[in-house]
C-alpha cells in the first residue's frame, strides 16, 4: 500500500532524516539557493516548451508519421516530464525542503525516478526497433501504430511502478540505520539497485547500437560500388548517428548522477558524494535541454517544420495585412484567386521529397 505507515518514523519532519543522515536542511536562503532556483526556473521552462515542440511537429508532420519517430515523440514526451518534475523540484528545494511532509517528498522523488525510467525504457524500445529494422533490411518498421501506442503505454506503465517502488515500502523510514545521504528517505538497498538497473541498461544499448552502427558501415560499404542509389544507406547512416547522439548525450549526462548514488548506496564515506550531488542534478537536467537541440541540428525537415510552427502565428497575422502594415479585409473579385491557396498559413503538412534530410 502506498505510503504504508506502520511505524511512529512517519510523524517525524522531512528535516528529522536529513538531519540524521548528515545532511542538514539550511532555513536560511544562501547563494547557492538562490542560483538553482533562478537558473533552474528558466531551464524547466525552455524544457518544457521546446519538448512541446518536436511533439506538435511530429504530430502536424505526415513524414514523421512511422514508428521510429513516435517513438522519439514519446521521448520529447518523457523529456516534457522531466521538466515538469525539475519545475516541480526547483519549488521544493533548499530552505522549501523543511516545510514538504514525508508523502510530498516522496512524491518529489518519483516525478524524477518516472521521468528516467521512461526515457531508459523507451531507449532499450528504440534500440529493439532499429535493430529489427535494420537487420531485416529495412528503413523503417512495419510495426502498426496499434502496436506502437501499445509499447508506449508499457513503457509508461513501467515508470509509473518504478517511480512509486519507494513508497510502497522500498524505503528507510522505518529503519533509519539504512538512510543514505543523497535521498535520506531512501534505503542503500534501493540506491545500489536503482543505480546497477540503470547502468547495465546504458550498458546494453550502447552495446546495440555500436553492433548496429557497424553492420550498418559495412554493409553500405558492400553495396556502395553495386548501386546507383546510395541514398537510402546514407539515410539509415545519418538516423543512425543522431540516435547515436541521443544516446551519447544521455549516458554522459546521468552516468555520474548514477555512480554517485551507487557510492552512496555502498557508504562510501571518502567519496564526498554531497559535494558533486548539485552539479550531477545540473548534468541530468540538461539531457532533457539538448534533446530538442539534436533534433533540430541532424534533421532538416525537422528544422522546416519547426519555422512552420513559430511563424505561423506572425503569417497568420500577415494575411490581413498590406505591404504598409495597415489591417484591411481583402476586396472580393469575381474570379476566386486560387494563388493565395498555394500561400496557405495552414499547418497541414506537406509531402516531402525524402523521408529523412540529415
Amino acid at each position: 500500500m502506498l505510503f504504508n505507515s506502520t511505524c511512529e518514523a512517519y510523524d517525524n519532519p522531512v528535516s528529522f532524516f536529513y538531519n540524521k543522515t548528515g545532511k542538514p536542511i539550511s532555513p536560511n536562503w544562501r547563494t547557492h539557493d538562490f542560483i538553482v532556483v533562478g537558473l533552474g526556473l528558466p531551464i524547466c521552462v525552455f524544457i518544457i516548451l521546446a519538448n512541446m515542440l518536436v511533439i506538435v511537429a511530429i504530430i502536424i508532420n505526415r513524414q514523421f508519421h512511422f514508428p521510429i519517430y513516435y517513438l522519439l515523440g514519446n521521448m520529447a514526451a518523457a523529456d516534457l516530464f522531466a521538466g515538469i518534475s525539475y519545475l516541480y523540484l526547483v519549488f521544493h528545494t533548499g530552505p522549501w525542503t523543511i516545510g514538504l511532509t514525508i508523502k510530498e517528498w516522496f512524491i518529489r522523488g518519483a516525478l524524477i525516478n518516472m521521468s528516467l525510467t521512461a526515457s531508459v525504457v523507451n531507449l532499450l524500445a528504440v534500440a529493439v526497433e532499429r535493430h529489427q529494422t535494420i537487420f531485416t533490411m529495412q528503413l523503417h518498421s512495419t510495426m502498426t501504430r496499434r502496436r506502437v501506442v501499445m509499447l508506449i503505454v508499457t513503457i509508461w506503465l513501467v515508470a509509473v511502478v518504478m517511480g512509486l517502488v519507494p513508497t510502497m515500502g522500498w524505503n528507510c523510514v522505518c529503519d533509519l540505520s539504512t538512510c543514505c545521504m543523497v535521498a535520506p528517505l531512501y534505503s542503500r538497498s534501493f540506491l545500489v539497485s536503482w543505480a546497477i538497473l540503470n547502468l547495465m541498461a546504458f550498458f546494453i544499448m550502447v552495446a546495440v547500437y555500436t553492433h548496429i552502427f557497424i553492420y550498418v558501415r559495412r554493409r553500405s560499404r558492400v553495396m556502395s560500388p553495386h548501386t546507383d542509389q546510395p541514398s537510402n544507406n546514407q539515410t539509415v547512416i545519418s538516423l543512425m548517428k543522431t540516435m547515436s547522439m541521443i544516446l551519447g548525450t544521455f549516458v554522459i549526462c546521468w552516468t555520474p548522477g548514477l555512480v554517485i548514488l551507487l557510492l552512496d548506496g555502498l557508504s562510501c564515506g571518502a567519496c564526498q558524494v554531497l559535494k558533486y550531488e548539485k552539479y550531477c542534478l545540473v548534468l541530468a537536467e540538461c539531457n532533457s535541454l539538448v534533446n530538442p537541440i539534436i533534433y533540430s541540428f541532424r534533421d532538416k525537415d525537422m528544422r522546416t517544420t519547426y519555422k512552420r510552427i513559430l511563424c505561423f502565428p506572425w503569417r497568420r497575422m500577415r494575411q490581413h495585412e498590406g505591404p504598409s502594415g495597415i489591417r484591411f479585409e481583402p476586396v472580393k473579385t469575381e474570379a476566386p484567386s486560387e494563388k493565395n491557396s498555394n500561400n496557405s498559413t495552414s499547418l497541414e503538412p506537406v509531402l516531402p521529397q525524402s523521408l529523412l534530410s540529415l
